[in-house]
C-alpha cells in the first residue's frame, strides 16, 4: 500500500502561522495532534506528533525571514532524488521558481516552486532528515494529498513529469468553485468523524463542513487563521486504488 513518506511522495508539512498557540489548541482538540519542542533538534523547533510519530513542524510568521503580510499557510514537501534536476524538470514543464535549490544544513536540500495550476510546493532531497514515516492508515495521521483546481489532469501530468512516476498518495480534483490560488491540502484519516466534528464545535473556533469526494464523506476543517485540512475515515483507500472517472471529478470540490 502506497502512503505519504515514500520516495516521490509528499513527506512533510510546515504550518506557517502568526498564532501558534491558537493553531495548536485548535488542531490538538480536533485531531489529537501534539505540539511540542523537539528536544533532539538543535534548533529547538516546535513539531507536531500523533501517536509518537512526527508529522510536521511549525514556523512563526512574525520571524523577520518572512515578508510582512505573508498569509498563514501550510508548506508541503515532495521527496525527490535530486532537487536540482527535478527543479529543472519542474520549470521546463511550466512551474515558476520561488526559492532556488539550497542546502538546509545537514537535513536536506530543497527548492520552492509554484506549479502550472498555481499551487505552491517544495521539493525535498533528504540527507539526515527523511520526513514522516507513519504506518498505513494510522489514526490522526497524514493519509494523502489533495489538489483541487480547474485543470486537474494538467496538474497530475505535471507532477508525473517532475518525479518520473505517478503520485500514488495524491488526488487531483476538479473544483466547482473559482479558486484564486489553488493549494495542496492534507487529507487526514481518523477513526471517528462525528467525534472530530463534535470537538471542533465544542472548541468554538474555526469551521467544519461536510462534503463528499468519490463517494466518501469528508469533513473540511479550517483553523481560526484559515489553515485547511480534509478529514475522512481512516480506512479510506488511497487515491491510486480508487481512480476517479471524469464524471466523479466534475462532482468533487
Amino acid at each position: 500500500m502506497t502512503t505519504l513518506g515514500s520516495a516521490n511522495e509528499f513527506c512533510w508539512m510546515d504550518l506557517k502561522t502568526r498564532d501558534q498557540s491558537g493553531t495548536a489548541a485548535f488542531l490538538s482538540e480536533a485531531l489529537g495532534w501534539r505540539f511540542a519542542v523537539d528536544e533532539e533538534d538543535w534548533r529547538q523547533a516546535t513539531k507536531i506528533a500523533v501517536g509518537g510519530h512526527w508529522i510536521g513542524s511549525v514556523s512563526d510568521l512574525a520571524n523577520p525571514v518572512y515578508p510582512p503580510n505573508t498569509p498563514a499557510h501550510v508548506a508541503y514537501y515532495l521527496a525527490v532524488d535530486d532537487v536540482d534536476n527535478r527543479t529543472e524538470a519542474a520549470t521546463a514543464n511550466g512551474a515558476r521558481l520561488v526559492v532556488a535549490p539550497f542546502d538546509a544544513g545537514d537535513q536536506g536540500r530543497m527548492a520552492t516552486l509554484i506549479d502550472p495550476v498555481g499551487a505552491a510546493f517544495s521539493l525535498w532531497q533528504p540527507h539526515e532528515f527523511t520526513g514522516w514515516r507513519i504506518p498505513p492508515r494510522f489514526p490522526g495521521a497524514p493519509h494523502h494529498m489533495v489538489l483541487a483546481c480547474d485543470q486537474p489532469d494538467q496538474a497530475r501530468d505535471f507532477y508525473y513529469e517532475v518525479t518520473g512516476t505517478p503520485l500514488r498518495a495524491a488526488a487531483f480534483m476538479t473544483t466547482r468553485e473559482t479558486i484564486a490560488a489553488p493549494q495542496c491540502e492534507l487529507s487526514v484519516g481518523v477513526g471517528d468523524l462525528d467525534g472530530v466534528l463534535s470537538r471542533v464545535q465544542n472548541h468554538g473556533q474555526g469551521l467544519a463542513t461536510w462534503t463528499r469526494e468519490t463517494g466518501q464523506a469528508v469533513l473540511r476543517l479550517s483553523s481560526p487563521e484559515g489553515l485547511s485540512f480534509r478529514v475522512h475515515s481512516a480506512d479510506t483507500p488511497t487515491p491510486s486504488t480508487t481512480p476517479m472517472t471524469n464524471t466523479q471529478r466534475s462532482n468533487t470540490e
